[in-house]
């Protein structure tokens, strides 16, 4: 079972659901999530905002940010995680932003990649990633990435969960 099927299966498993904000992977995640059978019961759909000024029109990136920092950046990322997840009502929201190139993007090197999850407590994680390959192979390693953290986070989450519930055992 890949990756996309087991975090579907435990958000199935958990009632949950999941919104993806997608720039450089332009669907990718999306369609991942998409070939697994049953994906519905969970995924509750995307948004692929390419173009910057969408990151703020429609997840609520901040303008401020984008225009200080650019799109390729880690609090860029965690703001389209939790606007997605806003934004599509999902109990998780993950989002990707880098550069896949073939140039760099705002004084970003090609591979340079965010990937970020927000959970229902509205806290996040970002992860910084510094991808090689060309431009395929960042997209595909990406769309694996933002899958793993989001699996990381959802097993993390049920530890704790695990250890509420036994605490007063």
């Amino acid at each position: 079972m890949n990756t996309a099927a087991r975090v579907l299966a435990l958000l199935a498993q958990r009632g949950e659901t999941l919104a993806v904000a997608e720039s450089l992977t332009g669907g990718l995640v999306a369609a991942q999530l998409t070939e697994v059978p049953g994906a519905s019961q969970s995924f509750r759909g995307s948004v692929t905002a390419y173009a910057t000024a969408l990151k703020t029109d429609l997840l609520g990136v901040d303008g401020a940010l984008l225009a200080a920092r650019g799109a390729v950046d880690g609090e860029v990322a965690a703001q389209m995680a939790a606007g997605v997840r806003g934004r599509l009502g999902a109990v998780w929201g993950i989002a990707t932003t880098g550069v896949a190139g073939p140039e760099p993007q705002d004084g970003q090197p090609v591979g340079t990649v965010y990937v970020a999850v927000s959970g229902p407590s509205g806290a996040g994680k970002v992860a910084a990633l510094r991808l090689n390959g060309h431009r395929e192979e960042i997209r595909r390693e990406t769309v694996r990435r933002v899958l793993d953290l989001l699996s990381d986070e959802l097993h993390g989450n049920a530890r704790t969960q695990d250890t509420e519930q036994n605490g007063g055992t």
